[in-house]
């Protein structure tokens, strides 16, 4: 397959800029995530970290190669880079001094700056949010709230095809994981009910990672390997990026197992997401995606579910059935069929919202 359009010189600083903080700082604090982990520390607050740094990679890099522009959203991107190094700094400190209660100190940092990136966000006004892909509302594509509601269609989807097959499978191991330890039906309705402000008030941890994978990543990685090649690219950095948190949290036992379903689950993830974020030019389509996935365990188990999964070949490979069936059928559609990309970051055109992106 021949690509015909390359990266140019500032695409090329610009990438550089973005690995060296989105993959550069969650890889060296793998180390201390490690020694915390060795030590028996509760490391759960690398993971919230982590997900804040893509989109700061995506703003410092901006600011260097961009600092000219009197049209960025620097009230914004000032916002969420100091929340980002107070993040770092809560992660480190769960190290340094594990008696205190990092998990709660780091949730109430993340929650009040939100707020103020709330502030910020609005501060900076329509037009700047516009040129950088942060508008809520008149993007010129698809309702975000439409692609919200697909993926949840498709996500107890998921889980009903997967609990099937898995009854056909180990009819016992299905039974056994019926019925979780500490769930019940009033705090799975009380998770749910309270989905709207939790992400009020923690949106800034998937728009971490969204404005970093779709905002910015997918579309260079789409010009520089076609619609489809570029998404497959950004699925399998996606997952590998998850490295640290595979070894140290999710998996410990069972860790190249779990780095293995990371990769397979982001291609998946990344071809759905890529195809919410072309309709609807909107950037809160996976950011809003992101976070109902990331939450939804809530509604069928505990939240200490997610860390010390013990995986074997037969779930991942019923998993893998899962999610290949309901969303890489996304690929046939045409936005992964035309000759166009995604729109990039700063989008000038944005004046024409219509014509910002011919994927549509």
């Amino acid at each position: 397959m021949k690509f015909t359009v390359q990266w140019n010189a500032l695409e090329k600083r610009q990438l550089l800029i973005f690995a060296l903080v989105a993959f550069g700082v969650p890889y060296l604090m793998g180390i201390a995530m490690g020694a915390g982990f060795y030590a028996g520390s509760d490391v759960s607050v690398f993971p919230n970290a982590q997900m804040f740094y893509p989109a700061a990679g995506v703003m410092l890099a901006l600011f260097v190669t961009k600092k000219e522009d009197n049209m960025m959203p620097r009230k914004f991107f000032v916002c969420f880079l100091a929340l980002t190094v107070l993040m770092l700094a809560c992660s480190l400190a769960s190290v340094l001094a594990p008696a205190l209660p990092w998990a709660l100190i780091s949730n109430l940092v993340m929650m009040g700056g939100t707020l103020a990136a709330w502030v910020c966000y609005f501060a900076d006004g329509k037009a700047r949010r516009a040129v950088y892909g942060l508008r809520l509302t008149k993007t010129g594509g698809t309702n975000s709230f439409v692609m919200l509601l697909l993926f949840i269609v498709l996500y107890f989807a998921r889980i009903f095809l997967l609990s099937g097959m898995m009854m056909l499978a180990d009819p016992a191991m299905a039974q056994a994981g019926a019925v979780p330890e500490g769930w019940s039906p009033m705090l799975a309705l009380a998770n749910l009910l309270a989905m709207p402000l939790s992400f009020v008030l923690a949106f800034t941890a998937f728009f971490g990672e969204e404005y970093g994978w779709r905002g910015f990543l997918q579309p260079l990685l789409q010009k520089q390997f076609g619609p489809r090649g570029g998404i497959l690219v950004l699925g399998a950095v996606w997952g590998l990026w998850h490295l640290p948190i595979n070894i140290f949290y999710y998996s410990p036992d069972t860790w190249a197992l779990s780095v293995l379903n990371q990769v397979f689950l982001c291609i998946c993830y990344s071809v759905f997401f890529g195809f919410a974020y072309a309709k609807t030019k909107s950037i809160w389509a996976p950011v809003m995606i992101h976070f109902f996935n990331n939450n939804a365990v809530l509604l069928f188990a505990s939240a200490d579910s997610i860390s010390n999964q013990v995986l074997d070949w037969l779930s991942i490979l019923l998993s893998f059935v899962a999610m290949g069936v309901l969303y890489l059928p996304f690929f046939a559609s045409r936005v992964f069929r035309q000759g166009g990309t995604t729109p990039e970051l700063p989008r000038h055109e944005a004046q024409a919202p219509a014509a910002a992106c011919n994927l549509s």
